[in-house]
């Protein structure tokens, strides 16, 4: 496909102008630009995951003197990011009581695009990376241009319906190979796409900055954030949709490799694997366990509802046992995955997004059990079970604001 153009018309996106930003004090426009970026950053997100917490505290948690965690306190306030909480948190000798510090956010939005092979999922996420509206869009037969003007269109009617709402940026995250510096999807074979470049054309159409990765990437960054794999040192997301990905991180770092390829993981063999793929092998880790082979095989053993993963998952919780064998099958079969990329890669935690595991007790055994007992506890479901897509998109522009708050901040204001 060759490159789409982005249009120069532009989605008219609603809300008030932010106030000024206060200047920085002379001791910080001299500061290292690297230092002060990860300074911000630590003291954000020890107020996300921490707060209302002490400035004391953040500067324990930290590292940081008490006079540049008081001062990157200021900075972020000023930016509307943080504030102090209404009751104060008493001391326990003499003295005034300490005023703490939370997320404060309010009406700080970001944009959220998620690219399924069946569907586009837009979003509107807080900075918690909480929901605060969502829709889906089909796009059967539509070319990406298409695709990316109606998420944009989408994205405009959801803020439309947030008064005051301040958009902070937009998140697009897609299976397939996503080039994060380049903001393209370089390909997705299942949608046809090749050379899209995202980036310039949702900036195009909406004016606001947009960040473009990888879903398990961007999942693997909302576990760390949001989810269940807050504290861990080293993540592996492992994602088993249509698309059959995954990612890994370690010490606030996920592996992109270079173009963005790593974690393409869908013609790996996996063992005992008979599904053939469209690259001429067999057993291949995406032909096996994709949801289209799940609702091809449902319907070959007579499950009506084998026409979306969802409702095979309706079928087994009502009782139908070929239901029920193959999603416990196809469960063990991505705990097989699991073992290999465990194997190889040794992370402290694995988060796998995988239907039968997040919703059912006897899939998530079946994985585990493939895994090993030895590390089975390692490997949790993901928490964000009926909210994963829009999270996937949410979760690639909160990554920016967490790493660098001061320069997301400079962009909207």
């Amino acid at each position: 496909m060759p490159r789409a153009a982005a249009a120069t018309t532009r989605t008219s996106f609603p809300g008030p102008a932010p106030s000024p930003v206060p200047p920085a004090p002379a001791a910080s426009r001299v500061a290292d630009p690297d230092r002060r970026r990860t300074s911000a950053s630590g003291v954000l997100r020890s107020v996300l995951e921490h707060g209302p917490v002490a400035r004391s505290t953040i500067a324990r948690l930290t590292g940081l003197s008490p006079a540049s965690v008081s001062e990157h306190c200021a900075r972020l306030a000023g930016l509307g990011l943080i504030r102090e909480a209404a009751v104060p948190a008493r001391s326990r000798g003499a003295g005034r009581p300490h005023v703490p510090v939370e997320l404060d956010g309010r009406g700080f939005l970001v944009g959220g695009v998620h690219l399924a092979v069946p569907y586009t999922t837009v979003a509107l996420l807080d900075l918690r990376g909480r929901i605060v509206a969502e829709r889906r869009t089909g796009h059967a037969g539509a070319g990406p241009l298409q695709v990316l003007e109606r998420a944009a269109e989408g994205l405009a009617a959801l803020l439309a319906q947030v008064p005051g709402a301040r958009p902070l940026g937009i998140g697009f995250a897609s299976g397939g190979w996503v080039d994060r510096d380049s903001g393209t999807v370089v390909e997705h074979p299942l949608l046809h796409w090749r050379d899209v470049p995202v980036r310039d054309v949702l900036r195009a159409r909406t004016g606001l900055p947009v960040h473009v990765d990888g879903h398990a990437r961007a999942l693997v960054n909302a576990e760390r954030l949001f989810g269940r794999a807050r504290g861990s040192r080293s993540v592996l997301k492992l994602f088993v949709g249509n698309v059959v990905d995954a990612a890994f991180a370690t010490n606030d770092e996920v592996h992109h490799g270079p173009r963005s390829q790593a974690g393409a993981i869908a013609h790996l063999p996996l063992p005992g694997g008979t599904e053939p793929c469209a690259c001429g092998r067999t057993g291949c880790l995406q032909a096996e366990l994709s949801e289209r082979t799940l609702c091809r095989r449902a319907r070959a053993a007579g499950v009506a509802a084998g026409v979306n993963p969802m409702r095979v998952l309706a079928a087994a919780g009502a009782g139908d046992p070929a239901a029920v064998r193959l999603l416990v099958e196809r469960s063990r079969l991505t705990g097989r995955a699991a073992g290999l990329l465990l194997d190889v890669l040794n992370p402290e935690t694995v988060v796998v997004t995988e239907v039968g595991a997040m919703y059912r007790a006897d899939c998530l055994a079946a994985l585990r059990e493939a895994v090993g007992a030895r590390r089975a506890q390692a490997v949790v479901p993901t928490g964000f079970t009926d909210s994963v897509l829009a999270v996937a998109g949410g979760a690639v522009a909160l990554d920016v604001l967490y790493r660098d708050p001061l320069a997301v901040s400079h962009d909207v204001h």
